[in-house]
């Protein structure tokens, strides 16, 4: 049997089969329209111009967002989140779980977590050995944890996480224009190569000025896989704007987030403004452009509800409620304030519920969103 890493190398390999299948397909697009298409069959020379320019504009933002999507290193959890080197021999030694778990507890008291287990449990990773911030999981394939994982995309070889969702969205929207673009200029040539084909033995066929060449049948083909990546593309889409809109990501789709007071799909939904500016960032400008723009660390997230945990003592309950009471102008009392972007992100605008209704009774303070949780812990 081969040593194990022999088998991952050769993993490795067949990982980028996906990614060089594509690189070969836009490649051959691009001979196909540039050549083919625009310098051997296209007459006139207006519209070999305008073609030209709107295709190489739509293809330098494909590569360059697929670029980026593929090769941003999918961001991992800090130091912070690793238990100090006597409570992890602790930790390892221990047996029970519930004394792990008042190990991780005790660890976890200064960090930004609102999220728990199904079972109300600290978030750890035995592969990684990191207690997981919110919305962090471990990818298999990367065998590392990813800070707000979307999911595995063998289509990149990449996780899509929070350094590089924006980019994932942006190779998905540039290739929908690059397929939509090729498809609707070709189509005139794909009916007119098509009739040449189907009548050039008829007697009577009608003068057609397009050369008899090969080109037709890089026209012909080219149609048919721009269609057939717009189709498949569009619905993938769709999705992930779905999911940008709701502030969730694929995991969080099928599996709700657990916070204190139980699941909740919409935890960290803010609106719909908001949960875009907070993968886009806030300067409209630079939304379309492959720069990395999303708001936040990838660790600290605000939460649309704060929940209490009931089987806090009651002096701490309701020392908990009173903060909840402050308004955003207080925030500065707090002991573990938001990041600049996140402050940006709130601040200045109501909260929405999801059923997009302004709200007194959801607003919240966000800069104890993230303490009141910490502090509710059993």
């Amino acid at each position: 049997m081969a040593p194990s890493h022999v088998l991952r190398c050769c993993q490795r390999v067949l990982a980028w089969v996906p990614v060089v299948f594509i690189a070969l397909v836009v490649c051959w697009s691009y001979y196909a329209y540039v050549v083919e298409l625009c310098i051997l069959t296209i007459m006139n020379i207006g519209e070999k111009i305008v073609y030209l320019v709107i295709f190489h504009l739509s293809f330098v933002m494909f590569v360059w967002s697929y670029w980026k999507a593929i090769f941003s290193n999918p961001a991992n959890p800090s130091k912070d989140f690793c238990l100090p080197k006597a409570d992890k021999e602790q930790f390892e030694r221990e047996e029970r779980p519930e004394l792990q778990q008042e190990i991780l507890r005790r660890v976890a008291k200064d960090l930004p977590l609102s999220t728990r287990t199904g079972t109300g449990a600290i978030r750890y990773c035995d592969r990684c050995q990191v207690i997981k911030p919110d919305r962090c999981h471990h990818c298999s394939a990367c065998d590392m944890c990813v800070l707000k994982m979307d999911h595995h995309c063998p289509w990149v070889n990449n996780c899509v996480g929070f350094s590089n969702y924006k980019f994932f969205i942006l190779f998905l929207a540039y290739s929908l224009i690059y397929c939509l673009f090729i498809a609707a200029t070709v189509l005139q040539y794909f009916i007119k190569f098509w009739t040449l084909c189907r009548r050039k033995s008829a007697e009577n066929c009608p003068k057609n000025e397009l050369p008899d060449s090969h080109a037709k049948f890089h026209v012909l083909f080219l149609f048919f896989v721009a269609a057939m990546f717009f189709i498949s593309v569009l619905s993938l889409f769709s999705y992930h704007c779905w999911l940008v809109a709701k502030n969730r990501s694929t995991i969080e789709a099928f599996r709700a987030p657990v916070f204190r007071g139980g699941p909740d799909k919409n935890g960290f939904s803010l609106g719909f403004r908001k949960n875009v500016k907070e993968v886009f960032g806030d300067e409209k400008k630079y939304w379309l452009l492959p720069l990395f723009t999303s708001l936040g660390d990838g660790v600290n997230f605000p939460t649309r509800l704060v929940h209490v945990d009931v089987e806090q003592p009651a002096s701490d309950t309701q020392s908990a409620s009173a903060r909840c009471n402050i308004t955003e102008n207080q925030s500065s009392h707090s002991s573990r304030p938001l990041s600049e972007s996140q402050n940006r992100l709130l601040g200045n605008e109501h909260h929405y519920s999801e059923d997009g209704l302004s709200g007194n009774n959801h607003n919240i303070d966000p800069n104890h969103s993230v303490a009141v949780s910490l502090e509710s812990d059993s």
